[in-house]
């Protein structure tokens, strides 16, 4: 368990702010903590040359940190662990980042364009992504409803009173539904049914849509022709039953191996949580009011602070607006330095892919 910050005045205010020693010391047990998981001791510090100290002055530095409410002591041995104000600190400004390596970056430009004709595709080839790359838990926020703007329908008669509808995204989502009607419908009228409803919607979001057809279906409620009523009705139930937005999940199992998750009841506590779509969407659309990276950690949110988890994610979209977000998560111990340009990277990419996409 990560061990929360002891309520103690705020580094700055009764501490004088860390020392570039006290600084270098915490970032080493911080990175040592994350590769091991397990506590960190004096002596294994002080046999990393770059510190140049003895065993017991390390073991002063440590306790100064311990005082400053940035190291725990979880049990009784010597070891310490970092608490969540010392990883807020290693994130914000301790920590050195790593660059993506070309090979990486070809891998995901290759992976992502084989799924670009294909925005649902293009989703989930981003999710397996972040998970293979990270060894962690890959999250991606689908595009809200909300914000679908239309670009083509189409209605296909499927026979016995009933009707498909393929409805395409300008930034190629794709949605089925299928429609039962009161009367049939011929294939002639069903093209002009798809062609009226695409050649005076096409470019709208689906909510304005909607405001369009309750106002249509008022104006025409009188005599119209038998095509145009079954025109306005079919857009209105198309538009009006799209589904709310998903969360895309994948790499929960290779977690389970971690000792952050050795006992029965944290692993099934972690599966739980994973499997309730709406509090991920929750936490994940925290992340679309801000630009760039952010890192969740602990308290920063109701799972974080449930599982000890941190959350690394960041917004993708087509232009100015964002559409969703992605994201890595696993223990709050995660290798933030590889983590944070992976996530940043992934987040472009999937941007100028469904930008791409959109100009088909």
């Amino acid at each position: 368990m990560l061990p929360k910050t002891p309520r103690r005045p705020a580094l700055g205010a009764d501490h004088e702010p860390l020392s570039s020693r006290d600084r270098e010391i915490l970032k080493d047990i911080i990175y040592t903590h994350i590769l091991s998981g397990e506590p960190v001791s004096s002596r294994a510090v002080s046999k990393h040359a770059q510190h140049s100290l003895s065993a017991a002055s390390i073991r002063n530095v440590m306790a100064d940190l311990e005082e400053s409410g940035l190291l725990a002591q979880p049990h009784s041995s010597a070891g310490r662990v970092p608490t969540e104000a010392a990883y807020r600190m290693y994130v914000d400004s301790l920590m050195q980042m790593r660059r993506i390596s070309s090979r990486e970056r070809a891998y995901i430009d290759d992976y992502l364009l084989d799924a670009s004709n294909d925005a649902d595709h293009l989703m989930s080839a981003a999710t397996h992504l972040l998970s293979e790359l990270s060894e962690q838990v890959g999250v991606v926020l689908t595009p809200s409803v909300d914000e679908i703007v239309l670009k083509t329908i189409d209605f296909v008669s499927l026979g016995r009173r009933r009707v498909l509808c393929v409805m395409v995204s300008t930034t190629g989502f794709i949605d089925h539904l299928v429609i039962d009607l009161d009367d049939d419908l011929t294939r002639e009228e069903l093209v002009r049914v798809s062609n009226y409803v695409t050649d005076h919607f096409a470019g709208l979001r689906l909510p304005d849509i909607r405001d369009q057809l309750l106002q249509l279906m008022d104006a025409e409620r009188a005599h119209v022709e038998r095509w145009l009523a079954s025109a306005i009705d079919l857009a209105r139930r198309a538009v009006g039953s799209s589904t709310e937005q998903e969360v895309l999940v994948e790499g929960t199992t290779s977690l389970l191996d971690l000792p952050e998750l050795a006992s029965i009841e944290q692993a099934r506590r972690m599966l739980d949580t994973f499997a309730d779509k709406a509090r991920l969407v929750k936490m994940l659309n925290k992340c679309l009011g801000g630009d760039g990276v952010r890192v969740f950690l602990g308290e920063d949110s109701d799972i974080t602070s449930e599982l000890d988890f941190s959350l690394v994610a960041t917004p993708y979209g087509v232009g100015e607006k964002p559409l969703g977000s992605l994201g890595i998560m696993g223990p709050s111990r995660m290798e933030y330095p590889r983590i944070v340009p992976l996530v940043r990277y992934l987040g472009e990419t999937l941007s100028r892919a469904l930008a791409s996409g959109s100009k088909q």
